[in-house]
């Protein structure tokens, strides 16, 4: 997993000088570079279209951002980093004392080198974010202070990925594209995606994949919108975010509590023995909060290392690309590919023959156990798959009751499948 893992570290920086946001042309690059290694639909909605409770804004573009002393040097530039402007900035050419600007600005007092992240999506202003240093050091006097920005009616951008599975009945995997250079939040998910979305196609899965790359919160809601009607395809999900920083493995479940996302991931994270945390859900977070809205109620959870607003680094200059690892990607990556795997297979059998056990020497089944090193646990699969196939248990739960590993349970169902014992 190495090799991936460096492949995704490669593909953050490659995506993180881009300025993004929840509109505009830095949205559409990054889905440009994405599109590079999987195929994407990619959907253009118009400002003003109405998505459930909201209304698509204004689409908004940056060319250039500075904030200059009289001598003409810039000392806060938004060439050097895509932070240093509040995100959605109305256009600003003007000279005004520092004592003015200082209204304007947004620093970290507490970690005086770091640049802050911030926005202003739906409340018309301008501001520039930077260093509590950069600014302990400005001398009174004026400043030139310039945002070349539009705020004009354009579209709000997002895509797809579809992995074609053998029912229709999907699995939605969801990343924001929003924010501009932030490595953990979230180029690291929007990595893990598409990389979970290329391994996936060379199988041919059960679910019918669809991976949606979208601004947070509005894209959300307005794929959710414009698939109303659809809706009841999905029958799991999973958020990615904050997928690459070095901290544990965290999920937090979905609205419902107990949706099969919800225990296949508890499974796979304790069978595995990674450290790891298991959170109930909250109301607040990342897209999670959207598809779990009590009108939907999709059994959607999230998968991050650590939680939003969990480390000192979210959302400032600190979550740059040395602060995403190449190990803990591919990490997650790997944990998203084991939970799939169990999703893929967890089935309910009906067994053919529950009226005592049946004789499996007779059917060639122990004798193709013998000399394997995990005959006595795969001989306590099939007898555990054999009681619980009525129709009402799956494999996830016989795993569960069992105290078996989930591979052994299904292992042990597809020899009775192929024998004629059980169906589903």
């Amino acid at each position: 997993m190495t090799a991936v893992g460096e492949e995704m570290h490669a593909l953050v920086e490659r995506l993180y000088p881009l300025c993004r946001s929840i509109t505009g042309d830095g949205v559409r690059a990054t889905l440009d570079i994405v599109g590079e290694y999987v195929p994407l639909q990619v959907h253009e909605v118009p400002t003003g279209t109405q998505v459930l409770d909201w209304t698509v804004p204004q689409e908004w573009n940056i060319r250039d951002a500075y904030i200059a002393d009289s001598s003409g040097r810039r000392v806060v530039d938004f060439a050097e980093s895509s932070l240093h402007v509040l995100g959605y900035s109305v256009p600003v050419s003007r000279t005004m004392p520092l004592s003015e600007l200082r209204a304007h600005l947004h620093t970290l007092p507490d970690h005086p080198n770091w640049v802050p992240y911030r926005t202003s999506y739906y409340k018309p202003d301008w501001g520039f974010c930077l260093a509590q240093e950069t600014l302990d050091a400005l001398p009174d006097g004026e400043y030139e202070v310039r945002v070349d920005s539009t705020l004009a009616d354009g579209h709000l951008t997002y895509a797809e990925h579809v992995v074609p599975g053998q029912v229709a009945d999907e699995v939605i995997v969801s990343c924001h594209v929003c924010h501009p250079s932030l490595a953990n939040d979230n180029l690291a998910g929007i990595a893990v995606a598409t990389f979970l979305a290329r391994a996936l196609a060379e199988q041919t899965p059960y679910y019918t994949y669809r991976f949606i790359y979208a601004p947070g919160t509005i894209g959300a809601i307005t794929w959710l919108a414009r698939n109303a009607e659809r809706i009841d395809r999905v029958k799991h999900g999973l958020v990615l975010a904050c997928a690459g920083d070095t901290g544990q493995l965290t999920y937090k479940q979905s609205r419902r509590g107990n949706a099969e996302i919800d225990r296949v991931l508890q499974h796979v994270l304790t069978a595995s023995e990674r450290p790891h945390h298991i959170n109930e859900f909250t109301p607040y977070g990342y897209d999670e909060r959207q598809y779990c809205s009590p009108g939907f109620n999709l059994g959607v959870g999230s998968l991050s290392r650590t939680p939003y607003a969990g480390y000192p680094e979210y959302h400032t200059s600190a979550d740059n690309p040395d602060f995403v690892s190449p190990e803990a990607m591919a990490d997650t990556l790997a944990v998203c590919r084991e939970a799939f795997a169990v999703l893929d297979r967890n089935r309910r059998y009906l067994n053919l023959s529950p009226y005592g056990e049946p004789q499996l020497g007779r059917r060639g089944l122990y004798d193709a156990l013998g000399g394997r090193s995990d005959t006595k646990q795969a001989q306590m699969a099939m007898l555990w798959v054999l009681n619980l196939s009525d129709g009402e248990h799956s494999l996830l739960d016989v795993a569960e009751r069992s105290g078996l590993p989930f591979d052994s349970v299904a292992g042990a169902a597809d020899a009775l499948h192929e024998a004629g014992l059980i169906k589903t």
